[in-house]
């Protein structure tokens, strides 16, 4: 039986990724930082009774910034493989935290790697390293179509892009001069329905699944014409596996050769939720309109643009294609109604509790 060890749980790469190596008989380990509440709701379903003699799914507590329990947690558990997902990700927080960022992102990712190699385990252990698209160049208007690979030019456009780009290359450091197996994936967005609430499809889904049900009346949104390559965990988080199977480490760029809009993503999610919209006026004027009702339900919001926005990226993930046999078997829309139907039905829910216990207080009263 192998061991994983990962970082990052309250990601929902790590509730995925988990799945997915419980389902291939792996002892999987985590890391989690103490704090007063335990926030695991991602993960709650594969719990075992810790009395169990067969448990296969281990708590540690860790933190970013010891290095001496790391090393510790690293020589205890010898693991086969560590997926390190754990990072300050939102770009927007970044701007506002950049020194907590850089030591969340890229001091952590070579604490993990020095850990691992003080406790002899470079020739052992894979070690994978979750990078991000959004380091390299934006479009070159020069040559309109040209798409991006591995080896492409980098230049990141906020602190933690910066703080993700040491951290890729402290990767291939190490690599190259402990001969360690570590590699680097090149993920685009990918998204589902426990994505965290602060991204913006998650942001998007929950208000068109609120405004469907009566619970809120207006979602604000930034730039609506940005555009990404969005697609659901599920498909990526087999490809982090995929990597460290191989028989030596390699970047991969994981994508899907398509992009769409913000716009496209709010038109879709209103689909799923029988909402009819037309929007009128145009860029920071721009207002959508439900149809039945004429009332506005969607409006621009200058606060929600970014200070440096990425440009439109085209991405060729035909090396992890053709090396890996990696290809998604999920499509964006079927991604975002799983996302949207998954959101009406939570606040549903939450409304019928709410309603029952206020029936319950009020016999009370």
């Amino acid at each position: 039986m192998k061991k994983a060890l990962i970082t990052g749980i309250t990601w929902q790469d790590w509730a995925y990724l988990a799945e997915l190596l419980l389902s291939k008989w792996y002892e999987v380990h985590w890391i989690k930082r103490r704090t007063s509440l335990f926030n695991t709701d991602r993960i709650d379903h594969l719990y075992q009774d810790i009395h169990n003699p067969n448990l296969k799914f281990h708590l540690h507590y860790g933190d970013l910034t010891d290095s001496a329990n790391l090393i510790k947690l690293i020589s205890d558990i010898k693991p086969d493989e560590i997926y390190n997902l754990a990072a300050q990700s939102h770009v927007a927080v970044s701007f506002d935290m950049p020194e907590y960022t850089a030591n969340a992102d890229w001091i952590w990712t070579l604490r993990l790697l020095e850990a691992i190699r003080i406790a002899w385990l470079e020739k052992t252990t894979k070690f994978y390293q979750a990078s991000t698209s959004e380091l390299f160049w934006g479009l070159d208007y020069n040559r309109p179509l040209a798409w991006y690979t591995e080896e492409s030019p980098m230049h990141p456009r906020s602190p933690y892009w910066c703080a993700k780009l040491y951290a890729m290359w402290i990767t291939r450091n190490y690599k190259e001069s402990y001969d360690m197996f570590a590699c680097n994936g090149i993920l685009f967005n990918h998204e589902s329905p426990i994505r965290w609430e602060t991204f913006v499809t998650r942001k998007i889904t929950m208000a068109v699944a609120k405004i469907s049900l009566w619970l809120q009346d207006k979602l604000f949104l930034g730039n609506l014409d940005a555009k990404r390559d969005w697609w659901h965990a599920k498909d990526y988080v087999e490809a982090m596996w995929m990597m460290l199977q191989q028989d030596k480490p390699e970047d991969f760029v994981i994508s899907t050769w398509e992009s769409y809009s913000v716009r496209e993503f709010v038109n879709w999610s209103f689909e799923e939720a029988w909402i009819e919209i037309e929007w009128r006026w145009e860029w920071i004027d721009e207002k959508w309109y439900d149809k039945s009702t004429w009332k506005c339900i969607v409006e621009i919001d200058k606060k929600y643009f970014r200070p440096a926005e990425v440009d439109f990226l085209l991405w060729d993930s035909s090396k992890a294609r053709n090396v890996l046999l990696w290809k998604p078997k999920y499509t964006v829309q079927m991604m975002c109604k799983e996302m949207v139907a998954s959101d009406i039905e939570k606040f549903k829910k939450q409304e019928i509790l709410k309603k029952h216990w206020y029936e319950i207080l009020n016999q009370y009263e």
